[in-house]
């Protein structure tokens, strides 16, 4: 029963200075062994193009949720994946928020209005080449959404107290690097978060959870 409990301010004070992280930060890596970590980045493309996603928690009265996107079917990258409103990083943007901010209005019409900056997550390594800055931003839930039907299928949210719940969360194994890893997934109705989006809510969970001892 953690989720509801966490203020703006704990959230904040969690997510602390975070801006990069090295490599072998990433959470789907948690727990493996050096020799591991090179495998697996050794196998991954040597081209990292800077990208930006907005974590968006909605301050809802029943406690805090998160907003989601399932993205269509016939996008070229990470077609049909549940993920974080969010693109590269253009050279017009002043920084990963403001990037963050403008994917999101352009993919479902979020206006940057109804979002404050609470703080960044470590930097995220994905196997498509993309490092990626995870932005999170408090949402007021007076939003109004206009969908990119061209690139997201559908928005929906999921209980922030639910992704922090480890009763919830799936093992299963994933080849990387031609080795076999341990990753998790959260399953959720009819759903399945997985990949980069689960790797940064389970970050953020960890995040909040060191926090709250």
């Amino acid at each position: 029963m953690l989720g509801p409990l966490y203020s703006k301010e704990h959230i904040r004070e969690a997510l602390g200075s975070n801006a990069s992280a090295p490599d072998d930060d990433m959470l789907w890596l948690a727990g493996a062994s050096e020799q591991v970590v090179r495998q697996v980045r050794a196998s991954l493309p040597t081209r990292r193009v800077p990208a930006a996603v907005l974590v968006p928690l909605v301050d809802r009265d029943e406690g805090w949720t998160v907003l989601l996107t399932q993205r269509a079917a016939t996008l070229k990258d990470h077609a049909g994946q549940i993920s974080f409103p969010g693109g590269r990083i253009e050279p017009d943007d002043a920084d990963p928020w403001h990037a963050a901010l403008r994917e999101a209005h352009e993919e479902i019409g979020l206006s940057g209005r109804f979002v404050e900056f609470a703080g960044y997550l470590p930097d995220h390594w994905v196997g498509t080449g993309f490092r990626v800055t995870p932005v999170v931003g408090f949402v007021n839930p007076g939003y109004g959404l206009r969908i990119a039907k061209a690139e997201v299928h559908d928005v929906f949210e999921v209980p922030l107290e639910f992704i922090l719940n480890a009763t919830n969360h799936v093992t299963r194994l994933r080849e990387m690097g031609g080795i076999m890893l341990e990753v998790y997934d959260i399953p959720y109705g009819d759903r399945n978060i997985w990949g980069a989006t689960a790797g940064m809510l389970l970050t953020l969970r960890r995040l909040l959870m060191e926090r709250a001892l």
